[in-house]
This record gives structure tokens, C-alpha cells and sequence, in this order.
């Protein structure tokens, strides 16, 4: 068996898919939480930067709406768009002072996460994720089109099926 045979069969793609959305979902999710519970402070800090009360609560939203639809697998493709396209508002607006390595590090993560965030958007969240689960559910309790026989096979086919001609 080779290497990517194996992967295959022990569903290798499925489980990088979650640990990455794990790992790239987790400062989110812990950020929005810090944000949530020490809320004046964060005010207070926002205001300092410019940033509104209505800014802020729609950050902390975002950040743990989108967080943990990543984490979970829930819409992620979606959540992963919001949050790519925040850190590279996040690093266009807060992060560009490059004369500080503190700041141009902030700005180059902020970059290399919104990164990951649109690769994950692209490659979905894979099949150890709820909306896989929820997908197959629906599959299972869906309504079937109504069927009829078909005079050229002589079996039960589905009126809107497409047929593919082998020759």
C-alpha cells in the first residue's frame, strides 16, 4: 500500500482539515471570549484606537460567530471568509506601523492567517465536520422525486435523471 493510499483509507485529508480549523479557529474563539468577559476594558482600549462600542460588539460577534463555525464545521467556508477578510481589514487598519517589529509581526500573521483562512474557504471543511453530518441527515430524510418506469431499461429510473451513454 503506498503512502497515499494509506492516507486515503485512514481519511488523513479529513483529519489535517480539522486540526487546521481547530488551530486557526482558536485565537478567534479565545480573542471574542477575552473581548466578551473584560468588555469595559476592551472599550476603553478600542476607544483609544478609534474603534466604536457598535465596532466592538460586532467584532466579538464575529470573531465567535465565525469561530466557531470554523471550529465546528458549520458553514465554515462562510465563517472562513469572514474572518480572512477581518484579519486583512485588522492588519490594513491597526498594524502598519512597520518601524516596530512588533507591529510588522502582528501585520505579516494577520497576512499568513487570512491566508489560511481563504485556503480553507476553497478546500471546505471536510467530512469530520457538522455540516457533514447535517448533510447526511438531510440525504437520509429527503423526499424521493416521484418514479416511474423507463420503457428503454426495463428497471425503475427517476424522470429527471440524466443519462450518460457508454459506447
Amino acid at each position: 500500500m503506498t503512502p497515499i493510499e494509506l492516507a486515503e483509507r485512514l481519511h488523513a485529508r479529513d483529519v489535517v482539515l480539522l486540526a487546521g480549523r481547530l488551530l486557526l479557529s482558536l485565537i478567534f474563539v479565545h480573542e471574542g471570549l477575552q473581548l466578551a468577559t473584560h468588555f469595559e476594558a476592551a472599550q476603553k482600549a478600542m476607544a483609544a484606537l478609534g474603534v466604536g462600542t457598535p465596532l466592538l460588539l460586532a467584532t466579538i460577534a464575529l470573531q465567535l460567530g465565525a469561530g466557531l463555525s470554523v471550529a465546528l464545521g458549520i458553514l465554515a467556508r462562510l465563517g472562513a471568509i469572514g474572518l480572512g477578510l477581518f484579519c486583512l481589514m485588522t492588519a490594513g487598519l491597526f498594524h502598519t506601523n512597520f518601524a516596530s517589529q512588533n507591529e510588522l509581526l502582528h501585520f505579516e500573521k494577520d497576512l499568513a492567517i487570512a491566508g489560511g483562512m481563504f485556503i480553507l474557504a476553497l478546500a471546505g471543511s471536510g467530512r469530520l465536520s457538522m455540516d457533514w453530518v447535517l448533510t447526511g441527515f438531510a440525504k437520509d430524510t429527503k423526499i424521493d422525486p416521484p418514479v416511474e418506469q423507463h420503457p428503454s431499461v426495463g428497471r425503475r429510473a427517476c424522470r429527471f435523471e440524466t443519462r450518460v451513454r457508454v459506447r
